[in-house]
């Protein structure tokens, strides 16, 4: 493949991650709105500016496309991982990884989230079918970020039980604070919670 060729390639997968990510959101920013039964493929793929098919090319569902946000999401912070200093101590490295890449909520002028868009995504984690799609999203997120400490820390994935049991601590914290987050009323900024979350854990969880 020539450098012309490769830079095609590139910006064809680029465009590719462009559209699933815009149709990703639309999604996510319809059922806020309307609900998941008020709103078809073809809303999402007309917000998305796309044609129904090409929603077909990149999801299954209307849950898989508002999953593969948390999912995205997930990944980059493995990724980001990947990136933070090695001299940096590993549950200070994972902190700023998160708060690097987490983000929940429509901020207002106060810095917390507005208060419909929380009540869009608790009405969306009450949904079975976009509960199964998170769990499935959550799994393939914990293994990345795994794979990360890992080779982070230099521990053999498949012999010690340490990288995954960082990753699934990391995986409670968020899913804690998001649980925090999703019963605060009034709503509150949702990543000063995660950080709180990781920081007991990074002290052991010691007794308040």
């Amino acid at each position: 493949m020539n450098v012309d060729d490769g830079g095609r390639a590139g910006l064809r997968e680029r465009k590719k991650q462009e559209t699933r990510i815009a149709l990703s959101w639309a999604a996510v920013q319809l059922v806020v709105e309307r609900g998941l039964e008020n709103v078809r493929v073809e809303d999402i793929a007309a917000a998305a500016g796309v044609a129904p098919r090409t929603f077909n090319n990149y999801f299954s569902s209307k849950a898989e496309a508002i999953a593969a946000r948390h999912l995205d999401r997930a990944r980059l912070i493995a990724a980001e991982l990947r990136r933070r200093p090695p001299s940096e101590p590993l549950w200070e490295a994972l902190r700023h990884a998160v708060a690097a890449r987490m983000a929940l909520g429509v901020p207002t002028p106060t810095g917390a989230p507005d208060q419909q868009w929380v009540d869009g995504v608790r009405l969306m984690m009450s949904e079975p079918s976009l509960m199964g799609e998170f769990i499935k999203a959550e799994a393939t997120a914990e293994a990345e970020l795994a794979a990360a400490v890992a080779d982070r820390t230099g521990i053999d994935l498949t012999r010690d039980l340490y990288p995954t049991l960082v990753a699934g601590a990391v995986g409670v914290a968020v899913r804690t604070a998001m649980q925090h987050w999703l019963r605060a009323d009034p709503p509150v900024p949702f990543m000063p919670l995660v950080d709180d979350a990781l920081d007991q854990l990074a002290r052991g969880l010691p007794l308040p």
